[in-house]
């Protein structure tokens, strides 16, 4: 059996990884499995050991906290799940749904939604709504008619202002669905995403260490894993396995994949979430995130596409196969696995590194951020986000025993 502390010193000695940063938890606190390995660069070159408080990129794991904040709009009565988002984001009522291309390959074959988008489909990828890489009308469209200006940042209704891949609600595909509905937060609260969830998520549970790109506060960048020589711009290069565009190209809070936060704390809000605390939401709310969310329609698109060659990405460790739904925040089991994921678990990560899971039936939580080196050596990452996801239940399985 593969554990965590020998898998990732020998990826540290190979020089296939810099460090880690791993934290689990049960619901009461109990239970702790704390780990920091390896070391950080700095921008002079100076080497340090990683720390649990060293601030992370969060890449897609920002989505679950998008998520949070905008459950919390529904529960203050501002948002409802199914409701037609029209009045908050006309830009999205506008969009319509792109089905190829003439035969001269030049002008675009368009029809109007059937349904309007609703922040059910945002926060669950099936409004239509994919990332252009991801669907091959899009990018053909983004090719032809999308080209930066000025400076090349934008906020988010004009980085993903293409049209929808799909008729709302009735596919599934990876998407910008959280970086339109943390817009919608933004509209229906009348503050910026970053000041919402340090508002109504980092301050309730004790967190200091969020802001989205660009990390300016002098605390946090001093503690930035991915300000380093690879890195001077603090892009998160290696949890994204080399790139970094996105967040240079971005003006403002970008709820799909722009905020930093240390793991320490990022397990504060999934410790949260498996207790049903009633800090963040009403439980109920909290209960509703761990349902299968979409239309059966939707369901088999997401099924088609956890079957695709893009299926290893969207399956977060779990086996083609495997009973899957999608939930409020992340991919959900819909049965149990021997040892490990409890039926209903919720789990999702961040670029090619981060890996976060919520086990309520099993009472357990979990973060594991493999810090990379570049270039990124996808494989060993895999395998060992792979080691955290098992591991942990193995070290938590003795625990009880113990007890």
């Amino acid at each position: 059996m593969t554990d965590i502390e020998t898998s990732f010193q020998a990826a540290i000695d190979a020089g296939k990884i810099n460090g880690v940063v791993i934290c689990a938890t049960d619901a009461e606190g109990r239970f702790v499995y704390d780990k920091a390995l390896g070391e950080r660069t700095l921008l002079s070159g100076e080497k340090r050991p990683q720390q649990l408080d060293d601030v992370l990129y969060l890449a897609s794991a920002t989505k679950l906290i998008t998520t949070i904040a905008a459950l919390q709009c529904v529960d203050d009565g501002l948002l409802t799940l199914n409701g037609d988002l029209s009045s908050v984001a006309p830009e999205l009522a506008a969009k319509q749904v792109i089905t190829g291309f003439s035969d001269d390959g030049e002008t675009p074959l368009l029809e109007p939604p059937a349904r309007p988008v609703t922040l059910e489909m945002l926060l669950t990828h099936s409004s239509g709504i994919s990332y252009d890489f991801m669907n091959p009308h899009v990018a053909k469209w983004c090719e032809k008619f999308d080209s930066l200006q000025g400076d090349g940042r934008r906020p988010v209704e004009e980085a993903f202002s293409y049209p929808l891949g799909f008729q709302p609600g009735t596919s599934w595909m990876y998407g910008p669905g959280l970086d339109w509905a943390g817009r919608v937060v933004e509209r229906v609260t009348g503050r910026t995403l970053g000041e919402h969830i340090q508002q109504r998520i980092c301050d309730p549970l004790g967190i200091d260490s969020a802001q989205f790109y660009p990390v300016t506060r002098e605390g946090l960048r001093a503690r930035l894993v991915d300000l380093n020589p690879q890195d001077p711009d603090a892009l998160g290069r290696a949890v994204l396995g080399g790139g970094g565009d996105m967040n240079k190209r971005s003006r403002g809070d970008f709820g799909g994949h722009g905020l930093f936060m240390a793991g320490a704390d990022y397990v504060k809000v999934l410790r949260s979430l498996l207790a049903n605390d009633g800090k963040l939401l009403k439980p109920a709310t909290v209960d509703d995130m761990f349902q299968h969310h979409l239309s059966p329609e939707a369901t088999a698109g997401h099924q088609a596409a956890l079957a695709s060659p893009m299926g290893v990405f969207f399956r977060v460790g779990t086996d083609l196969g495997m009973k899957a739904g999608h939930g409020l925040g992340g991919l959900l089991t819909l049965q149990d696995v021997d040892g490990w994921y409890g039926e209903h678990t919720l789990t999702w990560g961040g670029g090619l590194t981060l890996a976060w899971f919520i086990d309520r039936k099993n009472d357990l939580c979990g973060v594991g951020a493999v810090q990379a080196a570049l270039p990124v050596d996808g494989e060993a990452v895999t395998a060992l986000k792979q080691t955290f996801r098992r591991d942990i239940y193995r070290k938590h399985a003795t625990w009880k025993q113990q007890q």
